[in-house]
């Protein structure tokens, strides 16, 4: 699954995406599983996986979590894809 969220620290709002490092962090931090995402997810997961992707891809954060989340003016999700689409088979219709 991946998630691409809107992240807000003052500066502006600025979109990333999570990937399977991100998703492997929280499941460690956590201690649950990826499939637990669909009975839902609270906003210290998704400001946990945003700060993981941040930090993976560089941009500037706080270091330490509680830091990062007083900083932030907003968090959202703005799409979810999931790692393995289903794809539709066409049906014969003759």
């Amino acid at each position: 699954m991946k998630l691409t969220l809107r992240v807000d620290q003052g500066d502006g709002p600025i979109e990333v995406t999570t990937n399977l490092f991100t998703i492997v962090a929280w499941e460690r931090k956590f201690k649950t599983k990826a499939s637990a995402m669909a009975q839902g997810i609270g906003m210290e997961d998704l400001a946990f996986m945003a700060h993981t992707a941040l930090m993976q891809n560089g941009i500037v954060c706080p270091v330490s979590l509680d830091d990062f989340i007083k900083k932030l003016v907003t968090l959202e999700v703005t799409e979810q894809m999931s790692e393995n689409p289903t794809v539709e088979t066409p049906t014969d219709t003759d």
